[in-house]
């Protein structure tokens, strides 16, 4: 059994009197460098260039931003900060476009100002905080639901980073995986996550950081693994759901959603409440972020004259009918759907 002593051991994020103290995770595993935001302006360029990711630990970190931002606003005119408070939020909603939870944690922030009559950092603070404790806490039950359904599984398959980094603490999916192996061995396994690598670079080092084995694997050999046998369940986090439980998350979960129900492997997303958009019908409707193709094209790799392009979107998106289960701090959906999912409402 895993020793429990170093199941959570990594933070992204880290509130201080001097501001937000960001673990940039571009540069895992090389190196761990912390970068302090003291604006929002630099909350919202962290979130916008991928050194803090994941969609619980972007809407965390907007929301400290929301505090950095009425520090400095009140702190220049204590009579007219709301409304250069609202630019900031403004800039902190354009920083990522398919994460919903940045925009679900904003708005929270912005029913505190609405009400807030005296100085608003204290209280925008304990408004931000709460975000972080809540998710943190979210993940934990989350874990054990999710580990509900392990019982029988012996090898599990996962995507992306999920985890601490990716959170405010112990992790989505991951955190399911961390409630499982702690109530016996498992073989996890990891994809690579290209073209990021986040899977390679985030998910294998925060493993190895708390002593969880696993197996790293191409993102091509997903596919075979199952085919193999060694895997009876795929569990990833998720960054926006639908309403009937079409679910956006990193690029490449779709085509492990189909390898999976191909080959008789179950597939679990695992997301705070906060992750469903309930205005959104279909994943249809979904923005898809797409990002600079430079970030696949490397500029050492193709001469400048070179006609090759690239497409490079972040996210796609599993049809809820691929989904089994999705894993909620307010419960569990089995076969979601339109219908099913109104069950969270409860």
């Amino acid at each position: 059994m895993t020793n429990t002593s170093y199941i959570d051991s990594v933070r992204a994020l880290q509130w201080s009197d001097d501001g937000l103290l960001v673990l940039d995770q571009r540069q895992l595993p090389a190196r761990i460098v912390h970068e302090n935001c003291r604006t929002a302006a630099d909350v919202a360029d962290t979130i916008a260039s991928m050194r803090v990711r994941g969609a619980p630990a972007i809407g965390i970190a907007a929301a400290y931003g929301v505090v950095l931002a009425a520090r400095e606003r009140f702190t220049q005119n204590p009579l007219d900060w709301r409304s250069a408070v609202e630019h900031d939020l403004q800039r902190l909603a354009r920083s990522r476009p398919t994460a919903v939870n940045l925009f679900w944690a904003l708005e929270r922030m912005r029913a505190v100002i609405r009400r807030v009559n005296t100085e608003p950092v204290a209280p925008l603070l304990a408004e931000a905080i709460a975000i972080h404790e809540e998710d943190i806490a979210a993940n934990r039950h989350m874990g054990e639901l999710g580990a509900d359904y392990l019982a029988n599984a012996a090898g599990i398959l996962t995507h992306c980073n999920t985890g601490s980094l990716a959170t405010g603490g112990y992790g989505t999916a991951l955190g399911v995986i961390r409630s499982a192996c702690q109530r016996g061995p498992r073989n996890i396994f990891a994809t690579e996550t290209r073209p990021w690598s986040q899977g390679a670079r985030l998910t294998v080092w925060e493993l190895n950081k708390d002593r969880i084995p696993a197996t790293l694997i191409a993102d091509s050999a997903a596919a075979f693994l199952m085919q193999s046998g060694r895997v009876q369940w795929v569990i990833v986090g998720a960054d926006r759901i639908a309403a009937n439980g079409d679910t956006a998350n990193k690029i490449g979960t779709y085509a492990l959603a189909v390898a999976a129900r191909h080959h008789g492997v179950r597939f679990m997303v695992v997301a705070p409440m906060s992750t469903i958009d309930w205005d959104t019908a279909q994943g249809e409707k979904i923005e898809i972020e797409e990002r600079d193709s430079r970030e696949l094209l490397a500029e050492n790799l193709l001469a400048p004259d070179s006609v090759i392009s690239a497409w490079n979107p972040v996210f796609d998106v599993t049809p809820a009918t691929l989904i089994d289960v999705i894993v909620t701090e307010r419960g569990v959906v089995e076969q979601p759907s339109s219908q099913t999912m109104q069950r969270l409402f409860g």
